[in-house]
C-alpha cells in the first residue's frame, strides 16, 4: 500500500518538477527576480495538484484496462442484521423525498422480504406548509406500501447543527436498534441490489465502519446539469477507481449514498463545535470528511466501492445554483484548517482534508498566476524563433495534456466496452458528447475559478454562507438575474482581453480561454439553464448516459411517482383552499351536498 501511495505522490511531484523546471528555464534566461520566482513556485504547486489527479486517473485507467481492481462480490452472509435507511430533508419538495422512499421500498420488496429494513425521513423543515405536505405524503406512502418496509417520520423542533446534527440525533435516539444506517440525500436513490451488496460486504468484514458508493448523476433537465451528468458518468469511474486503489482502507466520505456501521459512527464520529465566530468557528459544515477521519482514527476502515453501480444523485440545474452550493462547501472545507492538526488522525485522512482545502485555494492561485503572467511575460519578448519560444510551447502543450489525457483515458475505456458504448448512444454520439463537454468545461471552468476565488475571499473576510435549500428543478433564468450575477465577469473578461492584447499577443493567446469564458459567462449561464434546451438535447441523444437508455426499475418508478405528485399540485391547492374556507351553518343545513360535490370534483 505504501508503494501505491508513493507512486501517486512521487508521480505528482515529478510532474510538478517538470512544469516548474520548464517555467524556470523560460524565466531565468536573463536572471530571475522575485516575481518570476513566485510564478515558478505557483506553477509547480498547481502542477502538483493537477498531477495528483493525472496519476489517480492513470491508476484507474490501468486497473480498468487490465480488467483488474473490481473486488469479487462479498459472499452472502447468514447474519440477522437490521438496516435503517435515512433521508434527511430541509425544506425540500416532499414529492422528491417520498417518491424516493416509495421507489426504494418497492425495489427492496421486489427482491424478497424487506423485514430487515426500515426507512426514516428526518425532517428539519422550517416552512409550515412544506411540513404539512410532508406529513400528508407520509400517510399516503404508508397506505401505498401496506406491509412494509415501515416508514417513520420525525421533524425536529430545532435545526441544531443542520444535517450532521439531524443524523446525530437519530443515532442517539434510535441508532441502538439498528446495525447499519444507509445515509441518503434528498435527491438520492439506490437500487435494492446495491443496498444488499453493501450490507453483504459489511456483514463479511466486521472492521468496516463505512462503505461509500460513487453516485451517478441522473434526471438532468437543463444543459448545464446534462453536462455535469455526462462528465460524472464518463470520467468519474476512472478517478474513483484510482483513488480507491491508493486510499484503500483510509477512504473518504461524501456525506450521502454510504452505508455506515451505526455503533462505529456512534463511538467515533461525534463532531466538535469549533471555537470562535463563524465562518471558521461553530458547527462544521463539511462534516463528512471529518467523520471519515474520526472513524479511521478509532480503528474502523473507511472504504469506497468504485465499481459498485446502482447509486444515484442529482446535480444543480444551473451555474448559479452550482455557485451557491460551492460557496457553502468552500466555507466548510476551509474550516478543515482547524481540524488538520487533530491528534491521532491517519496521514491519509489528513491528506484528504488538505486536498479538500486546496480544492478551493487552487482557483485563487490560478488567478494569481494569470495576473503574474500579465506582469512577467511582456518583458520576455517571446516571439516565433526566439530562444524561449520552444520552451513556452512545450509548457503550453504539457499543461493541456495533463488536463485532457485523463478525459481521453475515460473515453477510450467507454469506446472499448460494447455495453458502455451502446449506453452512451453509440461511438459517434459518445465522441460528439465528449467534444461538446470538453468545450463547455473549457468555457465554464474560468468563470467558476473566479467565483470560487471570490468565495474564498468572502470566507477570509468573515462572511458566513448560511444554509439555504438547494434548488433541484430547472428554471428559466431572467436576463436581470443573469446580469446581476455575471455583469462584473463580462466586464472583467472584455477589459482583460483588451489589456492582454496590448501587453502581448502571446500572452493573449495563453490567457484567451479565461477572458473568453468571462466575456461569455452571462450568455452561457442564461442558455445552459433552459430546461427546454436540455430536453431537446435528450431527444437527440446528445450528452446521454447509459441510465437514460436503460433506466433501472427504481429510477423509473421514482420519476413516475414524482411526476404524479407534481401533477396533483393544483388539486392539493384547491382542496386546501376549500378546507380553509369557513362553511356557514345555514348553508350546510340547506345544501349539505354542495361542499361534498366540490371536494369530489377536485379529488
Amino acid at each position: 500500500m505504501m508503494r501505491r501511495r508513493m507512486t501517486i505522490i512521487l508521480g505528482a511531484l515529478a510532474i510538478a518538477a517538470l512544469v516548474g523546471g520548464l517555467m524556470l528555464l523560460v524565466l531565468s534566461m536573463d536572471g530571475l527576480n522575485w516575481l518570476e520566482g513566485l510564478m515558478v513556485a505557483l506553477s509547480a504547486l498547481l502542477a502538483a495538484w493537477v498531477g495528483l489527479g493525472f496519476m489517480t486517473a492513470s491508476a484507474g485507467f490501468a486497473l480498468s484496462f487490465g480488467q483488474r481492481g473490481a473486488a469479487p462480490p462479498a459472499t452472502r452472509q447468514d447474519v440477522d442484521t437490521r438496516t435503517a435507511i435515512l433521508l434527511p430533508t430541509y425544506n425540500e419538495d416532499p414529492g422528491l423525498i417520498f417518491s424516493a422512499v416509495q421507489a426504494i421500498a418497492e425495489d427492496l420488496r421486489r427482491l424478497g422480504p424487506a423485514d430487515g429494513y426500515e426507512i426514516f425521513v428526518l425532517s428539519d423543515t422550517r416552512d409550515q406548509t412544506v411540513a404539512g405536505e410532508e406529513v400528508a405524503s407520509l400517510l399516503r406512502t404508508r397506505l401505498r406500501l401496506g406491509d412494509g418496509p415501515e416508514v417513520h417520520y420525525r421533524r425536529r423542533a430545532a435545526n441544531i447543527d443542520r444535517k450532521s446534527g439531524n443524523i446525530a440525533e437519530w443515532v442517539e435516539s434510535c441508532g441502538g436498534g439498528f446495525d447499519y444506517m444507509l445515509v441518503l440525500d434528498a435527491d438520492s436513490l439506490m437500487t435494492a441490489e446495491t443496498i444488499h451488496a453493501l450490507k453483504d460486504e459489511m456483514d463479511a468484514d466486521t472492521r468496516v465502519g463505512l462503505l461509500q458508493t460513487v453516485p451517478t448523476i441522473v434526471n438532468a433537465e437543463t444543459p448545464f446539469a446534462r453536462l455535469q451528468q455526462f462528465a460524472s458518468r464518463l470520467y468519474g469511474p476512472v478517478f474513483a477507481l484510482g483513488q480507491q486503489w491508493w486510499a484503500a482502507s483510509e477512504g473518504n466520505y461524501y456525506g450521502h449514498n454510504a452505508l455506515i456501521r451505526t455503533r462505529a459512527f456512534a463511538e467515533s464520529a461525534g463532531l466538535p463545535h469549533l471555537t470562535g465566530p463563524r465562518p471558521f468557528g461553530g458547527h462544521i459544515l463539511s462534516h463528512d470528511f471529518v467523520e471519515a477521519a474520526l472513524l479511521r482514527r478509532r480503528g474502523w476502515t473507511v472504504r469506497s466501492l468504485a465499481t459498485l453501480t446502482g447509486s444515484y444523485e442529482e446535480a444543480p440545474p444551473t451555474l448559479l445554483d452550482m455557485a451557491v452550493r460551492d460557496r457553502r462547501w468552500c466555507q466548510g472545507n476551509l474550516q478543515h484548517v482547524r481540524v488538520l492538526g487533530a491528534a491521532g488522525l491517519h496521514w491519509i485522512s489528513r491528506m484528504h482534508l488538505a486536498l479538500g482545502i486546496f480544492a478551493y485555494l487552487a482557483p485563487g492561485l490560478w488567478l494569481a498566476t494569470l495576473i503574474l503572467g500579465a506582469v512577467v511575460w511582456p518583458p520576455l519578448h517571446v516571439t516565433r524563433g526566439s530562444a524561449r519560444y520552444d520552451e513556452v510551447q512545450g509548457l503550453f502543450w504539457l499543461t493541456l495534456a495533463l488536463l485532457i489525457i485523463p478525459k481521453v483515458m475515460a473515453l477510450v475505456l467507454a469506446l472499448r466496452s460494447s455495453d458502455l458504448r451502446r449506453g452512451f448512444g453509440g461511438a459517434s454520439t459518445l465522441i460528439l458528447g465528449f467534444l461538446v463537454e470538453s468545450l463547455a468545461s473549457l468555457l465554464t471552468a474560468p468563470v467558476m475559478m473566479v467565483m470560487q476565488s471570490v468565495a474564498v475571499v468572502d470566507v477570509l473576510l468573515g462572511r458566513d454562507s448560511g444554509w439555504s435549500p438547494q434548488r433541484r428543478e430547472g428554471v428559466e433564468l431572467g436576463v436581470r438575474d443573469v446580469w446581476r450575477a455575471h455583469g462584473a465577469h463580462v466586464l472583467l473578461g472584455l477589459a482583460g482581453g483588451v489589456g492582454a492584447f496590448l501587453v502581448s499577443r502571446y500572452f493573449l493567446l495563453w490567457a484567451s480561454p479565461v477572458f473568453l469564458s468571462l466575456a461569455l459567462s452571462a450568455i452561457l449561464s442564461f442558455h445552459t439553464a433552459k430546461p427546454r434546451l436540455g430536453r431537446a438535447l435528450r431527444r437527440r441523444g446528445l450528452l446521454s448516459i447509459p441510465e437514460e437508455h436503460e433506466p433501472p426499475p427504481v429510477l423509473q418508478r421514482s420519476v413516475a411517482l414524482r411526476a404524479g405528485y407534481a401533477a396533483e399540485s393544483e388539486a392539493r391547492r384547491r382542496i386546501a383552499a376549500l378546507l380553509r374556507k369557513p362553511i356557514p351553518a345555514y348553508e350546510a343545513f340547506r345544501n349539505p351536498q354542495k361542499k361534498l360535490r366540490e371536494l369530489r370534483e377536485v379529488a
